[in-house]
């Protein structure tokens, strides 16, 4: 594998656990999480960028990152975020089709 996948998979672990201290200690609740994440998959999605230039496999590259992130904050609860893979899978698992899909 990729060291930068490594990496990445790291990171996104880290902020899932920095966003899930962050609804434990009652600065954010997951519902104001899960929105802002929300948004940002929209945004994302709405960037000429991923609907004029990217390859559906590329926008699911892009924003895989934010949707394991809210798989993880809606998950966690008040328990540990679940693991990498499991996060992973159920990314795969719930993403849709993109509307110039066939």
């Amino acid at each position: 594998m990729n060291t930068a996948n490594l990496q990445l998979e790291g990171l996104l672990m880290a902020v899932a656990a920095v966003n899930q201290a962050l609804v434990v200690k009652g600065v954010l609740t997951t519902e104001e999480l899960d929105h802002t994440l929300a948004v940002t998959e929209q945004t994302a999605m709405g960037d000429d960028r991923m609907t004029e230039d990217m390859a559906p496999a590329n926008r699911d590259a892009v924003l895989f990152p934010v949707r394991l992130l809210r798989i993880a904050n809606n998950m966690a609860g008040d328990r540990d975020v679940p693991p990498f893979a499991e996060l992973a899978k159920m990314v795969g698992e719930t993403k849709g089709r993109y509307n110039d899909q066939e």
